[in-house]
């Protein structure tokens, strides 16, 4: 898959754009905090934002991918005050070659959530 990186600069952990050439694109549901094994919300926005992108991970093992395969992501918060710790936490799974991304601040998300992400994957296989 050819990807070209349109970088932010500074220490932002998210890309202005990317232009990418691609066969398949993947549109992943939001995901939240849960764990899968007990169907249970995280504790925290750090806790739930880590438990998310590792959800996020999961589903793309499923066709063989990773995060560096996703090159759009959607952060909707039930706080913008935890945009910092988000951050924070974002920027240890995504090191370069940042996604292009949102973030949003909303009323509610599902099952009481602090934070749900959905994004866009592309790769040459699935």
């Amino acid at each position: 898959m050819a990807k070209k990186i349109i970088p932010n600069p500074g220490a932002l952990p998210f890309s202005k754009a990317i232009v990418y050439d691609s066969k398949y694109v993947m549109e992943l549901s939001g995901q939240v905090g849960l764990n899968p094994e007990t169907g249970k919300l995280a504790e925290g926005i750090e806790e739930q934002t880590k438990a998310t992108l590792e959800n996020i991970k999961d589903v793309l093992k499923e066709v063989s991918w990773n995060l560096s395969n996703i090159v759009k992501v959607r952060i909707f918060l039930a706080d913008m005050k935890d945009y910092a710790k988000v951050n924070e936490i974002y920027s240890k799974y995504f090191t370069k070659d940042y996604p292009a991304r949102v973030a949003l601040a909303v009323k509610d998300l599902p099952l009481g959530a602090l934070i749900e992400i959905e994004c866009t994957a592309v790769g040459d296989s699935a």
